[in-house]
């Protein structure tokens, strides 16, 4: 029964887990997925979480500190001290060995820690504030890249599945071509050299399909990690590469603002500005007096014998208050030294966040173009597709009437099986230049 039981509780695990795993995907599905369960994401996630523990653990520094503590002692040999014997009435010039205090000793105390002025916790707090911002910034950062990923990797699938379906037909048409053409040779109306020419073109088009295939499991591989999940899981694409070429082919943005400032680069930029210039504060401030307050209270207990947990043991009570003032006076140049780096650094810091900001015009501007020549391309590379399936077609007509030759046949079909394939990868194209583009404006909402 118990095994049973054992048995079922698995089957039920199993099911659980296999349910959280998708089987089928839209490319936004996918997206976002991926923002859920891509493990980078995950982890920057993570580092939020992190900054934010961190946060309170420098507020909590400059809040009230309790400590306690309890130190037994038992002297294995208690100390001799030798006094003038007089004193006990015994002659002058003799000493006395006598031992002071009892063999054992408790004492508990708590002691209570107080930060009333630190010119760096103030500092600490301000920097706690901005290294949250930075890990929100980093998040937003991953997501974004995230996001460009699954696109980028559920196309190249897409890439893959299409070019093995046309890979498919060629060779569909080929063995039909080679069929009749050797008919035709046996018959002795044509010549042998039309025969090998096909197979040539067939061979060729057979290893590019088995090349294909082998992509094709990597390109489902790379898009299963990108997703987050296990390398060798199943998974079945809901959209296809036209539909979403089309989908993606929109001119308005090319129209959208280029302000740097709403880049994520930028703002991440700034984030370091902003730590550069604490960082700077803090040299300084380590020139400012610290003042901490403190109170303790206990209670100790002296015996020859381990008695303390008896109730007619005395225990003795002590408090103390005080105040510790540290003010620093000289250092040997070492904190004007500090300064100083620090200085260097905020200076660095605000001159890479105006070459960040210069660079990220660039970035987008040259994304613009990219795009709007992908759209162009893609556009021409359809007509030239269509040219070339006119041409092949032509040739075909002509070889089989005996009016062409299996050269321009065969040359007619490379022709057209490039244009295919560049077709294709103007499509991926154009999806893959948006992406960059949107990336690079930072405007696409993330979940």
């Amino acid at each position: 029964m118990r095994k049973t039981l054992i048995a079922l509780s698995m089957i039920i695990t199993c099911m659980g887990f296999s349910q959280d795993k998708p089987s089928s995907l839209s490319l936004q599905e996918a997206i976002d997925y991926a923002l859920e369960n891509n493990r980078t994401a995950l982890n920057a996630e993570r580092d939020i979480t992190a900054a934010e523990k961190q946060k309170w653990e420098t507020i909590a520094t400059g809040l009230p500190q309790i400590n306690a503590s309890i130190d037994y002692q038992n002297f294995l040999k208690q100390q001799v001290q030798v006094i003038p014997a007089e004193f006990f009435g015994g002659q002058q010039g003799e000493f006395a060995e006598v031992v002071f205090g009892t063999k054992q000793s408790m004492t508990a105390f708590a002691t209570l820690n107080q930060k009333i002025f630190d010119g760096s916790y103030i500092v600490g707090l301000q920097s706690a504030k901005v290294f949250l911002e930075i890990s929100k910034n980093a998040k937003v950062k991953t997501d974004l890249e995230v996001r460009k990923s699954v696109i980028e990797a559920y196309g190249n699938v897409l890439l893959a599945e299409e070019s093995v379906t046309i890979l498919e037909r060629n060779i569909e048409v080929l063995e039909k071509n080679l069929f009749e053409t050797n008919k035709i040779f046996e018959n002795g109306l044509e010549e042998e050299e039309s025969v090998e020419q096909l197979k040539i073109t067939l061979s060729g088009v057979k290893s590019s399909l088995n090349n294909t295939n082998r992509l094709k499991t990597l390109a489902y591989q790379m898009l299963n990690i990108t997703l987050g999940i296990d390398v060798y899981d199943s998974l079945t694409l809901t959209d296809d590469l036209e539909s979403l070429t089309q989908q993606n082919m929109s001119l308005d943005i090319l129209e959208a603002e280029a302000n740097p400032e709403n880049t994520i680069d930028y703002l991440i930029a700034e984030n370091d500005t902003e730590s550069k210039a604490l960082l700077l504060k803090l040299e300084k401030s380590k020139a400012l007096p610290t003042l901490d307050a403190f109170i303790n209270g206990g209670y100790s207990a002296y015996s020859d014998e381990f008695s303390f947990a008896k109730k007619s043991q005395d225990w003795f009570g002590s408090s103390l208050i005080g105040v510790s003032l540290n003010i620093p006076i000289f250092s040997s140049g070492m904190r004007s030294a500090s300064t100083q780096r620090a200085q260097i650094n905020y200076e660095k810091a605000k001159t890479e966040l105006t070459e960040t900001e210069q660079r990220i015009k660039l970035q987008i501007a040259s994304a613009k173009s990219d795009y709007q020549f992908a759209i162009e391309d893609y556009e021409n590379k359809k007509e030239n597709l269509e040219l070339a399936e006119r041409i092949e077609q032509k040739n075909q007509t002509k070889f089989f009437e005996g009016i062409g030759s299996s050269f321009e046949l065969r040359q007619a079909q490379t022709q057209l099986y490039t244009a295919q394939q560049e077709l294709l990868q103007a499509m991926l194209d154009v999806i893959n230049s948006k992406t960059a583009l949107e990336t690079a404006l930072n405007n696409i909402s993330l979940n």
